[in-house]
Formats: structure tokens, sequence, C-alpha cells
């Protein structure tokens, strides 16, 4: 099933669809995070501003110099003892869709270690857009169950997966990372 699930997210992402879908956090709106057209169709469906920048996932901590310039010693030891999942802002964003960087430079990163993600990115060969299942401005559903029916039927894919979960879910704890591996919290 789950590999099923991935082929039918993959081949929507491919040609340009977004999805919606499980994460190690919440319930998330996803696409190829190096497709300006499918970030847009997001912003639009979220009502939000492109000025606020969406994360992207990864499944690999190895993928990070990939997408950012420098990328700091401390980044890969927070990562491996982050208690909860961690998104880290970093400057020098590179190899995505302009519509996902900052006007600083930076983007938010997320390890995954959920299965559906990992082998999902792994598959796609490029990082996966991530931001929360909801109207830009309303409160971020802690399960499936609490997404709006405007955002279920604003996608092109929803994942046939954890639906029936109740359990409660919650945001990555985000932290910025300057290059000298000074670093504040966001949001805990």
């Amino acid at each position: 099933m789950l590999k099923d699930e991935i082929n039918k997210a993959l081949k929507v992402i491919q040609d340009g669809g977004i999805i919606l879908y499980p994460t190690d956090t919440i319930w998330g709106i996803g696409c190829d995070a190096t497709n300006t057209d499918a970030i847009k169709k997001i912003y639009q469906l979220k009502q939000r501003s492109e000025s606020k920048s969406m994360i992207i996932l990864v499944d690999i901590d190895n993928k990070l110099p990939s997408y950012i310039s420098e990328v700091p010693d401390i980044a890969y030891d927070l990562i491996e003892y982050a208690e909860n999942p961690l998104t880290l802002i970093m400057p020098g964003a590179k190899n995505i869709s302009p519509a996902l960087i900052a006007e600083d430079g930076s983007v938010g990163i997320r390890v995954t270690s959920h299965p559906f993600c990992q082998q999902l990115i792994q598959r796609l060969r490029k990082p996966l857009v991530s931001t929360s299942a909801n109207i830009s401005g309303q409160p971020s559903p802690e399960y499936f169950g609490k997404i709006d029916q405007e955002i279920i039927d604003g996608v092109d894919y929803v994942v046939d997966i954890d639906q029936y979960s109740t359990e409660i879910k919650k945001p990555s704890t985000i932290m910025r990372l300057a290059p000298n591996g000074g670093f504040e919290f966001i949001r805990r």
C-alpha cells in the first residue's frame, strides 16, 4: 500500500500537481520544490502571501549541501540530537524554485523521518515542499480529520495513509541558523 501511494503521489508531482500528505509532524501540502508553477498553486490554495516562504523536506542530511551553499557543521548535530522534528532556516538557498527562497536568501529545510516522505523524496530525487494543510491564518490541523474541505478539494491528490489517525501532531521546532553556527529559535 505504501508503495502504491508513493507511485500515485510521485506521478502527480512529476506532472506539476500538488498533494496533501502525512509527514513526521502535521499533514502537509506539497509539490516538487523546483517547480515554481506548482508552488504558486499552493500559495493560491492557502491564500498565503508569496513573501511568506514555505519549507522543504529532504530524506537524509547529506542532501543539505545540495540546497544550502554553506551548511554550518552544527546543523548536523542539531538534526541528529533534536528530540522533535526540527526545521532549520539557513541562508544560501540554491537549486530550488526562487518562489521558496526568502528575501534574505534563506530557506527552511527539514530532514524528514516519515517513511512515506523519505521514499517519495528518494524517488523524486528532489526536495518536497511542505506547508501546513490550512488556509493561511487558520489553525494548523492536528490530524487529517481537522483539515478544511477546501484544502482537500484544492489539491490534485490526497495520500491515503494515516487518514484515520487522531493522534495529535504538532508543527516542527524552527531554528534560524547562521553560517557561523549562531542560532535562534523561531518556534519551539
